[in-house]
């Protein structure tokens, strides 16, 4: 599988990650790892040359920045107990929601 199509797996089972997470106040992640857009593969992939070259980068890389931005607000209330107010930041129509289906939409356009 393709970087972008790896990316677009890897971004969509995050929700199942923080649903984890709040169910049970523990995870595998850091809130600090998780809140750096640099940390995961795609992210690594992104700041290379190749990612840079990417038509709309500047766009992706906001939308990539903001999810993982959005993903460790809830990841840090999750793992100190305040699941109602974590699952309503991952409840959809939320910014984390909307900002993954963003991010999934532009990696998707990309695979066309």
């Amino acid at each position: 599988m393709d970087k972008i199509g790896k990316a677009i797996v890897a971004h969509s089972h995050w929700k199942q990650h923080l649903k984890k997470a709040i169910d049970t106040g523990e995870s595998e992640f850091s809130v600090d790892t998780v809140q750096s857009p640099h940390l995961c593969e795609f992210g690594t992939w992104l700041d290379s040359e190749e990612g840079k070259s990417l038509p709309n980068y500047d766009e992706i890389y906001e939308l990539h920045q903001k999810f993982h931005l959005e993903a460790a607000r809830i990841l840090n209330l999750a793992l100190k107990g305040h699941s109602n107010d974590a699952e309503t930041l991952l409840a959809f129509g939320s910014d984390f929601s909307k900002t993954s289906a963003k991010l999934v939409n532009k990696l998707s356009e990309l695979k066309k």
